[in-house]
């Protein structure tokens, strides 16, 4: 754990971390109506009460708000999923994940889809955006000791939970990890992608059943069907 993640946050910081989270935030609004490539830098700031010039002490380029927010998403689900001896494991993790993604995309139309156009731009893998403490306790406040949690991707918590699901015989033995972990992402993705804009709300089961299909598909493989 790093010496910033176990100082008390300073007035300062909380300041940077208020305007950051409010230049997010008139991003994700904006979302439920435009892409974000027509959305002014200008619009944010004037949401967010800062100049043009400052914003961008805040983000580099207009896209990183994208994967600040895909940042911020990832400790929140590793949070809800790591938090204590009562949280799930294996494949009931792996279901909590996504039904708390399906709760977040339906609360947030049209976010999915600039997440992926954001990360089918890339041309290489950007380094995860750090967030501090600061951004941590004010756009988490009701998860306790996120601020000291390390950042975790959701592949990582996937490959965590599948291999869980291995060890706890809920998978076969010889599950291919690598994979399970692509089927997984494109369900992922795949299925918003699909169900984002005309049926919001079958997203959540269109996951389980995916998923349902993808386990027993492992299973048959590994009783060698045909």
């Amino acid at each position: 754990m790093t010496e910033a993640l176990r100082s008390k946050p300073t007035l300062r910081e909380r300041k940077f971390a208020r305007t950051k989270l409010a230049l997010m935030e008139a991003a994700l609004a904006r979302l439920r109506e435009r892409p974000l490539e027509e959305v002014a830098v200008k619009e944010l700031c004037e949401a967010a009460e800062v100049s043009e010039a400052t914003f961008f002490n805040y983000f580099a380029k207009k896209s990183e708000i994208l994967s600040y927010y895909e940042q911020l998403w990832s400790l929140e689900l590793a949070w809800h999923l790591q938090s204590g001896a009562g949280t799930p494991r294996g494949l009931a993790a792996v279901d909590a994940l996504f039904r708390q993604a399906a709760e977040r995309i339906q609360a947030r139309p049209g976010l999915m889809g600039e997440l992926i156009a954001h990360a089918a731009r890339q041309r290489t893998r950007e380094r995860p955006p750090e967030i501090g403490p600061a951004e941590r306790l004010l756009a988490c406040p009701d998860l306790p000791g996120i601020e000291a949690l390390e950042p975790c991707g959701m592949d990582v918590l996937l490959a965590r939970f599948v291999q869980q699901a291995v060890e706890r015989e809920e998978l076969p033995a010889n599950t291919h990890l690598r994979s399970t972990l692509v089927a997984l992402v494109t369900i992922f993705y795949g299925v918003p992608l699909v169900l984002a804009h005309n049926s919001p709300q079958a997203i959540a089961s269109s996951y389980q059943m995916q998923l349902n299909q993808l386990w027993a598909g492992l299973r048959s493989l590994a009783r060698g069907a045909p």
